[in-house]
């Protein structure tokens, strides 16, 4: 072969190199745009969708070539619809859920583990500064499936101004749950407002867990093959609860009712999610009343284990870079900056704690904002929201929540109901 027929096939192989390569710059995914599509419940929330827009707004003014296709579900809707657009080959990029599918997800919608498709050196510096507690939520076996997002933990919320018409001391709250029904007798007895309401009979489990861990109970064995809501400890949380409402030390009122009730200065003390707490300012400004947070009460001497509330995000795409994308992404929004939005305009904890005193990022919010404190202090004791297995999961946590629910607005024997709830809820294990 001649040399100068030579030159020409190595000229029409690079130019073919050269055209596969670059295209018209369509089949280029390291350098080309990547739309991923975002399942958010946040977004779904009047009040938190501004701060969760400007999480997207930020990213993509970052990432050029990343566009997020930010779509809005309601947390009781998301599962449905993920598994709906799975099955009919629409798979979402990334999907913000809950933690009490945790199990689920990642055995039914194929969540990817981060370990899996993000470098270690890369996923370890990433995650230095997290909090420790905090990343546990979010993994199952090991691995990372799910990356904390938006989370909350289970406050004492409080009525300065009733404690005062009460002869009760605001500056020194209960700490124990056998302070608080002492506390709640006397508020019901000289005012007109309730004692206190316990959250979390309804909807989730979150609480509950928190409740039973407290008092040294679990759901669910470490092994995850035996449901444990119906042994003695959880049956002792249980009945605590029951005590209350049995007293008068509280009411009957759903949460919705309670916590409207509470705005309106008709329930001295309210136990929930510390989520509520921007809406409650508002509510006590408009009321004329100091609001107050202090920690989860304990059982005695036993320390609290708090459970959080909230989300974490999964990457589910299998495409390689919408991983890749997704992984940014959440680099982003979990990042200093990230949970500075989040903190601040949205109302969830900062998962990255250094920067509650970091002025560039949320020391004077913190400052004007001393309600967060009792929350950032139970993220040292924060224990996971158990995910129970199998595709009964959610059957199960409804077993617990009716258990609940019968014992405490009842004066029925609260050990049967729980192990009878126990007994059906075993039954549905895998």
């Amino acid at each position: 072969m001649s040399r100068a027929k030579t030159k020409i096939i190595m000229l029409l192989s690079l130019t073919a190199l050269v055209t596969a390569a670059c295209g018209n710059g369509k089949e280029s995914t390291s350098t080309g745009p990547v739309t991923i599509s975002f399942y958010s419940y946040n977004l779904a929330i009047a009040s938190q969708k501004e701060g969760t827009q400007q999480l997207i707004t930020e990213f993509e003014a970052a990432h050029p070539n990343i566009k997020i296709d930010a779509i809005p579900v309601t947390s009781t809707e998301i599962n449905t619809k993920v598994q709906a657009d799975i099955a009919a080959g629409s798979r979402p990029d990334v999907a913000q859920l809950v933690f009490d599918g945790l199990d689920y997800a990642v055995q039914n919608y194929n969540a990817k583990a981060l370990e899996d498709i993000v470098p270690a050196d890369e996923l370890k510096k990433n995650f230095a500064g997290f909090s420790p507690n905090g990343l546990k939520l979010g993994q199952l076996k090991g691995k990372t499936y799910g990356l904390p997002f938006t989370f909350s933990t289970p406050v004492l919320f409080y009525n300065a101004k009733l404690f005062k018409d009460a002869g009760l001391d605001p500056e020194n709250p209960p700490k124990t749950w056998e302070e608080v029904k002492t506390y709640a007798l006397q508020i019901a007895a000289k005012t007109k407002a309730s004692g206190v309401h316990v959250g979390g009979a309804a909807g989730a489990d979150w609480i509950v867990q928190a409740l039973i861990g407290s008092n040294g109970g679990k759901v669910l064995s470490d092994d995850r093959k035996t449901i444990q809501f119906g042994e003695p400890a959880a049956i002792g949380a249980i009945k605590m609860w029951q005590d209350l409402v049995q007293s008068g030390a509280s009411d009957k009122m759903n949460d919705t009712e309670v916590i409207q009730a509470f705005s309106e200065s008709k329930v001295g003390m309210l136990l929930y999610t510390s989520a509520l707490q921007s809406a409650l300012l508002s509510a006590s400004k408009a009321g004329g009343w100091d609001l107050k947070a202090v920690q989860m009460p304990s059982f005695g001497s036993k320390p609290t284990t708090p459970v959080n509330s909230g989300s974490a995000l999964f990457v589910l795409s299998d495409d390689k870079a919408k991983q890749q994308a997704a992984w940014e992404f959440l680099k982003f929004v979990t990042s200093e900056r990230g949970y500075t939005i989040i903190t601040s305009k949205i109302g969830y904890l900062p998962l990255r704690p250094a920067i509650v005193d970091d002025p560039k990022y949320l020391k004077d919010w913190v400052a004007a904002n001393p309600l967060v404190k009792p929350n950032l202090d139970q993220l040292t004791r924060l224990q996971p929201w158990v995910s129970y297995p199998g595709s009964k999961w959610s059957q199960i946590e409804t077993i617990l929540l009716e258990g609940v629910q019968k014992s405490i607005q009842s004066s029925g024997d609260a050990t049967s109901i729980m192990q009878d709830a126990q007994k059906r809820a075993q039954s549905l294990m895998p």
